[in-house]
């Protein structure tokens, strides 16, 4: 079976700049993908390729089989995009964008009408239905942006950082909606520069740098392939200096920061014998242990490393 997105050798130049470099991606059909790299990395080029908003130097963009640039109707009609910051007509509700925007695809009153609430109450907007989205929050307006994508039923969904320039509260809503669509049919490719986020909802990542495809594959896959770990100590008394060099000594700490006198947080690359070791040699200083964590630094180790290599 097609994979639903395929990118081969893509690139795009501007003005003798080149923001996407050869690059090469499947995605398999059902899965979240996270395009993850820093501002700058060739990801929002990408994603205007894949939806047409840019014609690629050379290499494909194929969706569900179609190829974008030979015919952008057909490969986008599966599709549902979030591209940049979503704008509507401040003067219209939620309700008549969706039947403006369904009337547009030329889908009937009676289906948009359906779709149109079912999709209202997925994103959580269903309460202000009725009320005029210049009065909108910018999260409120990113949701209200997910539902149109949604509105069409695509099998495809293209999110570029759904979750930028959002308040707390506005990225823990988007985000909640990302995780139900994760269990629904849908192929959803995301970019995002937030390791957390990359690593709290998908299921697959790909790392990107200057345009170029760093490494890619499940979160599992790549949180393996370093050992780097970040162990969070809290105590109940402060540690002083020489017990902060001891445990630096220990097998495996790489090293060791004090963001306050009761905790202190070891960068680690030992086995599980090593964590063992130095749980024991800081109880052994009479330090009492009221915490000893984990802290997910995988990914972000990987992250950091592949990219220090790539420049």
């Amino acid at each position: 079976m097609q994979d639903p997105i395929v990118i081969e050798r893509l690139v795009k130049d501007y003005n003798g700049f080149r923001a996407v470099d050869s690059l090469d991606l499947k995605v398999s059909r059902n899965t979240f993908i996270g395009f993850l790299g820093p501002n700058g990395a060739g990801k929002t080029t990408t994603i205007k390729v894949l939806t047409n908003l840019l014609k690629a130097t050379s290499g494909q963009a194929i969706l569900n089989g179609v190829d974008v640039v030979k015919d952008p109707k057909e490969a986008l009609s599966c599709v549902g995009a979030v591209v940049e910051t979503p704008e509507f007509y401040p003067y219209l509700n939620p309700r008549e964008t969706l039947e403006y925007l369904g009337s547009l695809r030329g889908m009937t009153r009676e289906v948009i009408g359906s779709r149109g609430d079912e999709l209202l109450e997925t994103v959580k907007l269903s309460e202000v239905a009725e009320k005029r989205i210049g009065e909108f929050s910018k999260g409120m307006k990113q949701r209200l942006a997910i539902a149109q994508a949604l509105l069409h039923e695509p099998s495809i969904i293209i999110l570029d950082e759904p979750t930028s320039g959002l308040d707390p509260r506005g990225m823990v809503e988007v985000r909640e909606i990302l995780k139900d669509l994760k269990d629904q049919d849908y192929t959803i490719f995301m970019s995002s520069h937030l390791l957390n986020e990359v690593q709290e909802i998908c299921d697959y990542v790909a790392l990107i740098d200057k345009g170029r495809m760093l490494a890619h594959g499940s979160v599992e896959e790549l949180t393996q392939m370093t050992k780097t770990k970040r162990i969070q100590v809290r105590s109940l008394d402060p540690l002083d200096g020489r017990m902060v060099e001891t445990i630096g000594r220990v097998n495996g700490v790489s090293k060791v920061m004090r963001p306050n006198e009761t905790l202190t947080v070891v960068e680690f690359t030992g086995d599980d014998q090593d964590q063992v070791a130095l749980l024991e040699e800081i109880q052994g200083m009479g330090v009492r242990v009221a915490s000893f964590k984990e802290e997910g630094l995988a990914l972000e180790a990987l992250y950091m490393n592949l990219i220090k290599d790539s420049r």
